[in-house]
């Protein structure tokens, strides 16, 4: 195996406006929204840190507090909980705080995922890092971000997550051109483009929100014009690397992931994902799913 340096820090982006779930994120963030009873970021902290990785940068922007808040200690609401003895919900309140050594630094502009990335570069250095995006919930029985280091260490460059999705919705996500590799579930990238038309695009197979990048990508990015929106990307900079050697950050790997995902983005898709959620969860299921047949069986459903 060749000797890449390792991967020890994790970059999540949440700076965006959620104006897909206003009026909810007008003064709260999206990425606090709740997955049944815990905020969908708490979800990306954890994978991160499952992975193995406890240095968490958090690109936020104005009106995020709160996501800083809910990684740090609340004392009065733990003094509270201790003088009742509720010792289950001080556990819960105290868990954020333990998961991992948090840092943070505002994006002062929304120009996009690429920029938000770039904000990331003097916390990072000359380290590679993990990025996950807020709105994908990965299910921690399956290790896609694990597993994607590993490749890192054999292969070096970047990684990149991609799930096959029906070719009518590619155009909803970067889209990656691919060749195989002796390892079933990993491919070279040979090509990157965002969100073409579905008569236009690679092939199937869609980036999702998991990343692993070489810090190569930091004066890719400083180089990189606006692109589709107007904002500068992070598919283009991956694009770049990817024609690239080792020498110069390259090359781009792909992780073909068939595992479970939850998009919370849009409004469908997140009540989707609290559903299922709540039928994974053993103190809710035994009651909640009679209820929910039953409420389906009175609508027709």
């Amino acid at each position: 195996m060749a000797d890449f340096d390792p991967v020890t820090k994790a970059v999540v982006p949440a700076a965006g406006l959620g104006t897909r779930f206003l009026p909810a994120t007008k003064a709260t963030p999206k990425e606090m929204l709740p997955i049944v009873d815990k905020p969908a970021i708490q979800y990306v902290v954890e994978e991160a840190v499952s992975a193995g990785l406890l240095d968490v940068l958090m690109v936020t922007g104005r009106n995020k507090r709160s996501i800083e808040d809910h990684f740090d200690v609340a004392y009065e609401l733990e003094d509270a909980l201790r003088a009742k003895g509720d010792e289950e919900r001080l556990n819960q309140v105290k868990e954020p705080v333990d998961l991992a050594t948090m840092h943070y630094v505002r994006q002062g502009e929304p120009k996009g995922l690429g920029h938000a990335v770039l904000c990331a570069k003097q916390h990072v250095g000359h380290e590679p890092f993990a990025c996950l995006l807020g709105d994908d919930i990965i299910d921690p029985r399956d290790p896609l971000l694990k597993r994607m280091i590993e490749v890192r260490a054999t292969y070096g460059g970047s990684v990149v997550a991609l799930l096959e999705v029906p070719r009518e919705h590619i155009s909803l996500y970067g889209a990656a051109a691919i060749e195989p590799t002796d390892e079933d579930d990993v491919v070279r990238v040979t090509d990157l483009v965002e969100k073409p038309p579905a008569d236009e695009a690679p092939s199937n197979w869609a980036i999702i929100g998991r990343y692993v990048i070489d810090p190569a990508v930091f004066g890719v990015l400083e180089r990189t014009p606006p692109g589709r929106g107007g904002e500068i990307q992070l598919t283009d900079a991956l694009r770049t690397l990817a024609s690239t050697g080792p020498e110069e950050g390259g090359p781009v790997h792909g992780v073909l992931f068939r595992g479970r995902r939850y998009d919370t983005g849009n409004k469908l898709e997140y009540l989707q994902t609290m559903v299922q959620f709540a039928a994974n969860r053993d103190d809710l299921a035994p009651e909640f799913l009679p209820w929910l047949r039953e409420f389906l069986d009175k609508t027709g459903q």
